[in-house]
Order: structure tokens, then sequence, then C-alpha cells
């Protein structure tokens, strides 16, 4: 029996179409996989269905109800709610606090009975099987914390359909494992879900049945278990989708960054030569050490000991300045919290690492940023209007394009990319993938963190799997598949091998 049908809903912005006629089904106690790259629709029907945006189009109907002129507080009460991938929690106030924001308990005389909420917070948390203290601040927790608070508070109010938005991107595979579960002991009780992610073995291992979009259009719908990726990937892509191994072998020049020994948090005693024109893929599981050590090398987090050269020269009193002025850059994971300035607009976000470094210059030339611009546009492909539109207009494939242009103007000549296509389609994962290629080709050196191993493929020279902190294993380009990986980033093979 349907939960939800959205039929024949269309949507324009400016004359602009992003639905054309799309439809949507989902049952009681199913996980339904809403699939497509980014731009597709998929998010411009969940904010139309969660009462953001008003349909011009088309009809929705949710338990047994026609739904009209849906708000955002209507939504919710009749039992929808949509867990966001850019997470929408108060950093300046306590757990508890976030999850009864607005729908607080008070006592007889109207003061906050903080020991009621603190109480069914903490019963809440004992129930889903996660750690968390009710009284902590949001600020302390880590990210993917953040990520099972937000689905936490969600689950709370007994949603009869929940809109996962990419919910595993700042979790653990232990972390991961721990959602499934409680998303298929709710699916077991008749909660059904709207699942949305990149990750084919996320969405064949959890979801019942999909719906594709393209280009706002919808393109198809089924079983899971009827399918498999690659038919997937084409309806989502069209015909242009090629999973092609991209990776050439280049000649490469001299050493370039050297670690010995070197020691910092979540690490300890790693040695590394890079040589000029590199690609590194750095992986293991997360909290291995892998996106820690990348970290440390950039300066945002302290060295315990050892020592980091680039280009010959050490780096002393190692900061991210000190990095920057050794041509060493950082494409941070997590776009919103650590590269995304969402008031700037997007010259702005491209030339504000370059004056960070040239600080003393007291005006900036807009007319030379601007022919910047043009030409990173044009050298990374960045699909934009203009470079005045707001950085938040562009899809999360041409935010991250915006963001390497931001580094390439510093002329860093070591790149830094962690988790790099976080949140990103396969059309745009394919884009990125040739990019980094081509930088390589043009001499840079890149060092490329990320828990996809086929990533990993597409790109590296070799690969540095590491386990509990430590580098494991050091395999070649054409020893690195998933397994061998695995293996190695658990400890499976109970021996670390000398490289």
């Amino acid at each position: 029996m349907s939960l939800l049908k959205m039929e024949g809903i269309c949507k324009a912005f400016n004359g602009v179409t992003v639905l054309s006629n799309v439809r949507l089904s989902v049952g009681k106690g199913e996980v339904h996989a809403l699939l497509g790259e980014n731009g597709a629709g998929k998010s411009t029907l969940m904010n139309i269905l969660t009462g953001v945006h008003a349909r011009d189009k088309g009809s929705i109907t949710f338990d047994g109800t026609s739904l009209e002129n849906i708000t955002v507080k209507h939504s919710e009460e009749i039992g929808i709610s949509f867990v966001h991938q850019e997470l929408n929690l108060f950093n300046d106030l306590k757990v508890y606090e976030n999850i009864f924001l607005c729908k607080e308990y008070t006592n007889k005389i109207g003061k906050l009975d903080k020991k009621r909420m603190k109480q069914e917070a903490k019963e809440l948390f004992e129930r889903l099987g996660v750690p968390m203290n009710p009284d902590a601040m949001v600020s302390d927790l880590k990210t993917s914390e953040k990520q099972l608070l937000e689905i936490a508070k969600a689950l709370f109010f007994e949603a009869k359909l929940l809109i996962l938005d990419e919910p595993t991107t700042s979790l653990n595979n232990d972390e991961i494992d721990h959602l499934f579960s409680i998303v298929n002991k709710l699916k077991g009780q008749g909660t059904s879900f709207i699942f949305i992610s990149h990750k084919m073995p996320e969405i064949f291992a959890l979801a019942d049945r999909y719906t594709v979009f393209r280009n706002g259009q919808y393109i198809g719908s089924g079983d899971i278990k009827d399918t498999n990726p690659e038919e997937i990937t084409k309806m989502m892509v069209g015909e242009q989708y090629s999973d092609e191994d991209l990776y050439e072998p280049r000649e490469n020049g001299d050493v370039v960054l050297k670690l010995k020994d070197f020691s910092g948090t979540g690490f300890a005693h790693v040695d590394m030569e890079v040589k000029k024109g590199q690609i590194v893929g750095l992986t293991g599981l997360q909290g291995g050490g892998s996106s820690e050590l990348m970290q440390c090398i950039f300066g945002s987090t302290p060295a315990y000991g050892g020592s980091i050269q680039a280009f010959g020269k050490t780096v002393p009193n190692h900061s991210i300045h000190k990095a920057m002025k050794s041509k060493i850059a950082m494409l941070a994971a997590n776009r919103k919290e650590n590269s995304v300035v969402a008031d700037m607009n997007l010259l702005e976000n491209m030339y504000l690492a370059e004056h960070t470094l040239s600080a003393w210059h007291f005006h900036i030339n807009k007319g030379k940023e601007q022919k910047k611009f043009d030409a990173q546009k044009k050298s990374l492909n960045i699909k934009a209007q203009s470079s005045a539109d707001m950085i938040t207009s562009l899809s999360g494939g041409n935010q991250q394009k915006v963001f390497l242009a931001r580094w390439l103007n510093t002329e860093a000549e070591i790149l830094l990319l962690d988790n790099p296509t976080q949140g990103i389609d396969v059309g745009a994962k394919a884009e990125i993938y040739k990019l980094i290629l081509q930088l390589a080709k043009s001499g840079k050196t890149v060092l490329i963190n990320t828990l996809e191993i086929p990533e990993i493929k597409k790109v590296a020279d070799y690969c540095a799997v590491f386990y509990n902190g430590s580098i494991i294993k050091i395999l070649n380009h054409e020893e690195i598949d998933e397994t061998t990986v695995m293996m190695y980033s658990t400890n499976a093979m109970n021996t670390k091998e000398d490289n």
C-alpha cells in the first residue's frame, strides 16, 4: 500500500523548468532510493514535499489524504521529516536543546522542563544505541555524531516518512552499519524512508525500490533486486556513461614532499616520499589516520614529532600559513563546514586563499581577479552563469571546482584532496578524476584521501593503506582492489609488511 504518491509534478524557477511531469511512489514500510545526478531535481521534489517550495502542477497524496498548500510546519505535523545532507543544528545549543527546539516541554508554571527533555533524549539515544550525552554542546561533537543527532532528532517525533539525504557522508563503517540496522528496524515497524545517495553499495544494501531522475525528468523506477549498479548509473547519466579506467602512467620528477618519522593526532611514525607529478591515494577505515595525516601536513593540526620537507626544505614551526608558503594546499572534507563561505559570491570564494598569502596588499583588484576567475572557469569547466553568483547556487561538483581554483590561484604545487567527491554525483565525479589526472600531468603533485577504493584505482599511482594510525601497506596501481585494501585496512592480514 502506498504511503506517498506524487504525480505530474512540475516546477520552474524564473522561467527555467527544473521538474517536468515527474512522479514518485513510496510504500509503507519501504526504503525507496531516489537517484540522479546533482541538478536532476531530487532536492527540488523533496522541498516541494516538505513545503519549502510550492509546486506549479501535479498532485500529492500522503497516507490517503490529498495535500494542498503544504508548509514546512504542516509536513512535519503529518509525519514527514527531512534530514538534510547540510546539517541543520545549532552549535551553541546543547544536544537535548537541539532535539526540542521549538517543541520544548514546560511545567505547570510555564518554565522549561529541562529534566524531562534530558531524560527523554537519554531514553531515545539508549533505544537507538547511540552513545550521546544530552547535556553535551553540539559544537563539541564530531561531524559523524552531529549526523546521528540529526537523524535521532527526526526519529524522536515518530515520523511516518523520513527523507535521508546522503546520511552516511560523515559516518565510518561501524556507524553506517548501525544506521542501517536502525533503518531496517523502523522499516519493520512500518516507517518509510526516501534514501538519497550516490553510493551504489549502500543503495543495493538498504533500498527496496528505486526511482531515477535525469535533467528534471522521470526516467524509471522498479525493484532494486531486478537491476544492478551499471543499469542504474546509465539511467542516471544517459548515454555518456563510461566506467572506464581513467588512469594513465606518467613520468615523475624529483621528490617534492618527504615525511620522516612524522607523528600527530591520530597517526604516528609515518615515512613517505612523494615525487613531482605523482598521484598518491591514502585510505583506510575512518579514523585510521589517513585524513588525520593530511590535516597535519597542511598545518591544521599540530605535529608531535618527526619532520616534513617540501621541495627539499624543512617546514619549520608547522602551520597552515607555513604550508601555504611552501606551496602546499588542501581541499578539506565537508564543504559546508570547511570550504563554503555562504555569504560570498564565486569570485570572492575563489580569491580568499590567495589574498591570505598576500595580506600586505591592502586592495583587491577586481579586474585582475575576474580574469583569473574566467581562466579557471574555462580550465576547470565550472558551470556557472556569473562570478557574481552566490557559491550556494552551484551543485556540489561545481563548488568543489571553485575551491580547487581557490588553491590553484595560490600557485600551490602539492595538492591535498580530502574526500574530494563527497556528496557529488557520478557524472561530476568523472570530471573531478579527469581534472586530477590533468593536474598531475601538468606537474602538480596530488595526495587524495578517500574511503572509495574504485576512486583511488581510477587515478592513483600507488596507495598507502592506513591501520590504527600507521601505514600498514603500500599498493602499486595494479595491486589496488577493494578486497585487498579492506584486508589491510581492517588488519585482516594480521601482519604488518615492510614496504
